[in-house]
């Protein structure tokens, strides 16, 4: 059977209400074919996210209609693996005395921040022969891994292209990421030819949002910083930046580069990376069709992408594209003139000039 989260927003609600609300719900689960698993409540923003087992979405909306009232704003369909790896635990929370569940009260926040790092220079995996290239790799994941065993609440196993960590605070984080580029920024000190760049980034959000999958808006935005950071830099949203500020504790980060995005700069990003990500295979998308979709001048798009992601807007909608193209070289999809075509480069020769100058190597040796 499918399980289901779903989101409560409560204006003026305590972690007493909801404890009720729950037990009200398990009271009459069986009407509905249902079974309350467990549920998350952050008392400051009065937000709950309930984690129920149902035969469908309106299984959860009649269950919750009649054993309480209280509406949720939006379901979504999770996997209960990935619940477990963001959330950790599935279920209600036993009691330290007795392996009954709790029937009184969960006052734990559901609200994650999420860590994406992506190795800046990444070493591409069919030139792993190396025994120097092994050792940097090794280097890397030992600084990475270790310190997420460190700091993090849980590392998201399996990522495809970079590390997650999901923490319940936003220090936790930070700490965590200031940590691994001090690491390295030793490391790169005492190896001054064979260096290790990563650049972090850091958002802050709830597992039920607009889109479809747990934690969807807050994983979105951690990439996309972790994208457009420079190499060593950690690039933070701007409600986790506000966050963390308020907690002094900068004295951390000397020699660590943090910036924190301004709630409209992160906005622009996000209609940049959006309209970027819809067009971006399409050969005669340029700028002024990136400008009109914005809304703003090409001289105010390339201002604003370059102070805020250190290129141009060309360079930006090149870099993806190249990034598509590791990606299907990776996967063995197609030859070279194929995927010129396919990832929006009008001439396979320009192609790989460019892959060659942004990867250090001819896209053709890697089939």
């Amino acid at each position: 059977m499918p399980i289901f989260m779903d989101r409560h927003d409560i204006p003026g609600a305590t972690a007493e209400q909801v404890a009720q609300a729950h037990q009200l719900d398990l009271k009459i689960q069986n009407q509905y074919n249902c079974k309350g698993l467990t549920y998350w409540f952050d008392e400051e923003s009065c937000i709950a996210f309930c984690l129920i087992q149902a035969p469908n979405k309106d299984s959860v909306l009649n269950m919750h209609n009649d054993s309480h009232g209280l509406i949720p704003t939006q379901i979504i369909e999770v996997d209960n693996g990935l619940v477990n790896a963001f959330l950790g635990r599935i279920t209600d929370p036993k009691s330290e005395n007795s392996s009954l569940m709790i029937d009184k009260l969960i006052n734990e926040s559901g609200f994650r921040t999420i860590l994406n790092l992506e190795v800046k220079q990444p070493v591409l995996p069919r030139l792993t022969e190396n025994g120097v290239i092994k050792n940097l790799i090794n280097v890397q994941n030992f600084i990475i891994h270790n310190n997420f065993e460190i700091y993090a609440d849980y590392e998201i196993k399996d990522i495809e292209d970079g590390f997650m960590a999901s923490f319940k605070s936003i220090s936790k984080a930070m700490k965590c990421a200031i940590e691994i580029q001090k690491a390295l920024l030793e490391y790169n000190s005492d190896t001054p030819t064979e260096k290790i760049f990563v650049s972090i980034g850091i958002s802050t959000g709830g597992p039920v949002t607009e889109k479809n999958e747990i934690f969807g808006e807050t994983i979105q935005l951690s990439k996309r910083l972790c994208q457009v950071a420079g190499i060593g830099e950690i690039l933070v949203s701007s409600n986790s930046g506000n966050t963390y500020k308020e907690k002094n504790i900068d004295h951390l980060t000397e020699g660590i580069t943090i910036k924190y995005l301004k709630p409209d700069d992160q906005k622009f990003l996000g209609n940049l990376f959006d309209i970027t990500e819809k067009k971006w295979d399409e050969i005669d998308f340029n700028i002024s069709d990136l400008s009109g979709m914005i809304g703003i001048s090409k001289s105010q798009l390339n201002r604003k992408t370059t102070s805020l992601t250190g290129c141009s807007p060309n360079e930006f909608i090149k870099e993806y594209k190249l990034r598509k193209a590791l990606k299907l070289l990776e996967n063995y999809r197609g030859n070279i003139s194929e995927i010129a075509y396919e990832t929006g480069f009008s001439n396979p020769a320009y192609f790989s000039k460019c892959f060659q100058k942004r990867f250090g190597i001819l896209p053709s040796k890697l089939l």
